[in-house]
């Protein structure tokens, strides 16, 4: 009797685990902008929030996030790829935490940690580009370990002209 309690109990939990997808997020809906996230981690999600969709074409907008840490990052990379119609377009990555490239506050957080920001984001570009595109987004360790990831959803169809 035992041993089929354990047999269904494990079925139950690869049924969970195998069917289990976090839900998508509105970052913001505006009337000519909407931004939605999707987490790509099975094993964790987070919050992210902005202000007003339209502050972003000003280059600096304000933003709150949020996620507990799963790992450590000691050293933390990022790398995003635009992708339109299922093919990558656009790569960009860069180091944000690292020997000499402290680029965040959180640099240094240990796991089980909770991250937590809520003040102005600048990104450094002119523009976001019109049109509907995904944006994926994956941040890794020094143990090249995902600590966060998420596919973004963008529709702008703002005129920045």
């Amino acid at each position: 009797m035992k041993t089929s309690n354990a047999l269904l109990f494990i079925l139950v939990l690869l049924y969970i685990n195998a069917s289990t997808q976090w839900p998508t997020h509105t970052v913001c809906k505006e009337d000519n902008l909407e931004i939605y996230y999707k987490s790509c981690d099975p094993q964790q999600d987070f919050a992210l929030n902005i202000d007003h969709c339209s502050d972003i074409a000003t280059h600096t907008f304000n933003i709150r996030a949020a996620m507990v840490l799963g790992h450590s990052i000691k050293e933390l990379y990022v790398k995003l790829d635009m992708i339109v119609n299922g093919k990558t377009i656009l790569t960009y990555s860069d180091t944000l935490c690292g020997p000499g490239h402290s680029k965040l506050i959180f640099c240094g957080k240990k796991k089980g940690e909770q991250l937590y920001y809520e003040g102005p984001v600048t990104l450094g570009i002119k523009e976001i580009p019109q049109g509907d595109y995904t944006v994926s987004a994956k941040l890794t360790n020094q143990d090249h370990v995902i600590v966060a990831c998420a596919d973004f959803t963008v529709k702008n169809y703002l005129d920045y002209y």
